[in-house]
This record gives C-alpha cells, structure tokens and sequence, in this order.
C-alpha cells in the first residue's frame, strides 16, 4: 500500500502550520518547523504571490489528509461518504476522520502521535470492546471502549506517551481510565471541539467541482 516516507518536517513546513506529526519532538527545540518557518525546498523562502482559490482549496485539503495520514483515495472515500450523511458535508467529514480508531488512540494518549498510533493498532496492541482490531481506519462508535492489551501494558513506549498527552490534555469527549489503560468514547464531537485550523469549506467546494 502507498504511504509517504519522507520527512515529517517537510509536511509541516508545507502547509506552513506545526501538524504535530512527530510526537513529544514537536513540543521540544529541536521542531524543524519552529527552526525553519517556510516551505521546503530549494526556493522556499522566496515562494510569494496572490494565492488562486484552487491552490487555498488544494491546500486545505492536503493539510486535513496529513494531519490524520489518510491516502488520497481513503480521502476521498470519507468525502463521498460524509456528502450522503445527513447534515453539513465539511462537518461531517471532520467527524468521520476524528473517529478513526489510530485518532482515537492517539486522542486518548495510548501514542504519541497518530503516526505512532497507526503502528501499533496494526501491530495489534489494542482491543476495541475486547475484540482484538489491527485496522487502523476502523471506525469507532460512541460507548465503545479502546484498551491496550494486558501483554503489551508493560512497553515503555505507552507510559511515554501518556507524559506527552498530559501537555495537550484528553478531550472532553472522551473518558480514560488511566489504571486499566482503557477509555471511552463518550460521545460524537461537535465541530466547536476541533480547535485545528481547518476550513473544510475548501476542501467541500474543491470536491464540488
């Protein structure tokens, strides 16, 4: 399957916003971003000029595809999917993106980034209401409980990810039972919970073309 192997610094150099893509090294000094604030490449810094529409609606849609690493066509499959769901299209989209099992790991603090929490779904660290889930686009639904196996709870990598999440904080959506490694969706949440700055409205009328 296709999958981006370059740096995740570029991405955010890119699009020109920290996409938080790299876990605990995002809040730190060493953050490419904060080093290097402009687009990579050779004429990165001398990139000026009125945007067109196409490009501001491009570019939104690259950016919301790599802050929740899905693939083009994943992408455009949650697109077609949230236009036949009832209620606002952008919306609606977001919503089916931040359900994803890898977010919700992530969300819940289980990785540091989604990345990382990308990885270890498919290396079958977690359960979803007991039942073991290595698909990392699995949608998951409100009750429905994500834990780390009793195998894997030992693994360094988890306690450290839990010090990285204390610095953004568990969205209210969502419940965590810290000492069971285990938690909750409580409920779906609304578009005012997302803080990312996102501006799905390009990315609907970029695909209304």
């Amino acid at each position: 399957m296709a999958r981006y192997t370059g740096s995740s610094c570029r991405l955010c150099r890119r699009e020109n916003l920290k996409l938080f893509l790299k876990g605990d090294r995002c809040y730190g000094d060493k953050c490419a971003f904060e080093r290097r604030a402009y687009a990579p490449g050779q004429h990165g810094q001398r990139r000026s000029g009125k945007a067109s529409d196409y490009r501001l609606q491009l570019r939104e849609k690259q950016k919301v595809k790599r802050i929740y690493g899905a693939l083009e066509g994943q992408f455009r499959a949650y697109y077609n999917r949230a236009e036949k769901q009832k209620g606002i299209t952008g919306t609606n989209l977001l919503l089916l993106l931040e359900c994803r099992l890898d977010n919700t790991v992530f969300r819940m603090g289980f990785a540091s980034s989604r990345k990382q929490a990308r990885q270890l779904v498919k290396h079958n660290h977690f359960l979803v209401n007991k039942k073991k889930v290595n698909i990392p686009s699995c949608q998951i639904k409100v009750g429905d409980v994500v834990e780390i196996k009793e195998k894997s709870r030992k693994v360094k990598l988890f306690a450290d990810a839990m010090e990285t999440v204390v610095r953004v904080g568990i969205p209210n959506w969502l419940e965590i039972d810290k000492d069971n490694f285990k938690g909750t969706l409580k409920a779906i949440p609304n578009r005012e919970d997302l803080t990312m700055p996102i501006h799905e409205q390009l990315i609907v009328e970029l695909y209304s073309k």
